[in-house]
């Protein structure tokens, strides 16, 4: 009794701490996990826990990581909006709880000022800023309007609605009524500023972002979304001039289009199931998005097995790369071919694509767990990446990594997240506008 009621109080003192100084998430034990389904649920469970506590209540914000006074991240919202089906499925927490807080984080959202001020506002033409400020919800720093981000919190939306959107209860109705409603004020010709891609974003201060999303990454969310969108939806010509310049390339024995960071083959698949269908663009290679994702990961697996470059830590059952902090700072990791690769692990590389392929997946995710388990485990699950060379473990846990992990592994077991978005018209019409069909595999 004397030693739980003083780690009760050494948790309540490190709290305390870590409010007034940044202290990082402390390590805990990690759990016993005899099976791989006991090993997958603590995974989903710590996963769903940082979402559901790390919220502030009061607008429904998720912040970007776990890190002192971290500001919102709108992609962790959405990917937070997808845990919460997930967490009702589960039992671990109450279908009025979790539709409160789906409507209290969606009012946030469609009752924000919106306009080109730099100051004071959460968005401009439906986009809304990558970061907000958690108590306030307006533009942090002079972060841009992200329209990648605005996509992923979208999603989430979308998957909430079609969740709860179903039912009679005044609440859940507003949910869907909400959803519609954002979706619908988002200006995506404004988007594209005469071109027929999007662009990466705008800033009030200097107009758009040069950059364009086009070429094979995580757009395809962004784009399916703007082609079914039921007020003004992009014409076709915005996905065939986004895959015009996809990269095929041949990396340990795998062709696919390429993409050395591993999130860019996993966000978009988070909510859309794209096993058995193909776009024009993949079609005559006879495979789908799905197996594309599958070659990206064995093809990293084969990578680290190789360790070209004689990192400490690579191995079979030791690999992950993708956009993640590291010793020298936050970058976009990936590999084959190698970008940023400096030795540094990523766990939700891993967890993220265990659909495409649980028999590598699994047993990575196991060995974290084991031997690494001390140092990686918090009450939120795996740290966002570790570095074996440096000995360097990350000090937080981030939303983009918790949810990906949450929702593939739900994928992976029962592919609930799939079949509700897969009835979603508007993902349905951006599918079909997409030149989408049943995939015959080539002979």
């Amino acid at each position: 009794m004397f030693l739980r009621c003083r780690c009760g109080w050494l948790l309540l003192i490190w709290w305390f701490l870590s409010r007034v100084s940044g202290l990082a998430l402390p390590p805990v034990p990690p759990p016993v996990a005899t099976t791989d389904a006991a090993l997958l649920d603590h995974l989903q469970r710590t996963a769903f826990d940082f979402f559901w506590q790390e919220a502030n209540s009061r607008n429904g914000l998720i912040p970007d990581r776990t890190r002192t006074n971290s500001k919102c991240s709108i992609a962790a919202v959405g990917f937070g909006l997808s845990a919460l089906p997930i967490g009702v499925e589960h039992g671990w927490v109450s279908r009025s709880a979790a539709a409160a807080r789906a409507a209290v984080t969606l009012r946030t959202f469609a009752r924000g000022t919106q306009g080109p001020e730099a100051e004071g506002t959460i968005g401009h033409r439906g986009w809304f800023y990558h970061f907000l400020e958690m108590d306030t919800a307006q533009r942090a720093w002079k972060c841009e309007l992200s329209s990648i981000d605005t996509a992923l919190f979208l999603a989430g939306a979308l998957d909430a609605a079609g969740f709860f959107g179903q039912s009679g209860d005044p609440v859940e109705r507003e949910i869907r009524d909400l959803a519609d409603r954002l979706l619908s004020e988002v200006d995506f010709e404004w988007m594209r500023n005469s071109g027929d891609t999007l662009t990466m974003g705008w800033h009030p201060e200097r107009g758009f972002i040069r950059s364009r999303w086009q070429g094979y990454n995580e757009a395809m969310i962004l784009y399916l979304l703007a082609l079914g969108s039921p007020r003004n939806p992009l014409p076709a010509r915005a996905w065939t001039a986004w895959t015009e310049s996809y990269s095929w390339q041949t990396h340990y024995g795998q062709t696919y289009v390429a993409f050395p960071a591993l999130f860019v083959h996993q966000y978009s698949h988070c909510w859309v199931d794209f096993r058995g269908i193909a776009d024009a663009a993949l079609a005559p290679h006879g495979i789908d998005y799905f197996e594309n994702s599958r070659r990206a990961t064995l093809a990293q697996q084969s990578y680290a097995r190789a360790n070209p470059r004689g990192h400490p830590g690579y191995g079979e059952w030791s690999w992950g790369f993708t956009a993640c902090d590291g010793p020298q700072g936050y970058g976009a990791r990936g590999a084959p071919p190698p970008a940023e690769e400096d030795g540094t692990i990523a766990p939700t590389a891993v967890g993220g694509s265990l659909p495409f392929a649980p028999e590598i997946c699994l047993p990575t995710l196991r060995e974290f767990h084991a031997r690494w388990g001390r140092e990686l485990w918090t009450r939120y699950g795996f740290r966002d990446a570790f570095n074996v060379r440096s000995n360097w473990f990350a000090s937080d846990v981030l939303g983009i990594d918790q949810g990906p992990i949450l929702i593939m592994i739900e994928n992976h077991l029962t592919g609930s997240t799939w079949r509700r978005m897969r009835q979603s018209p508007v993902l349905q019409r951006g599918l079909a506008t997409a030149g989408f069909v049943p995939l015959r595999e080539k002979k």
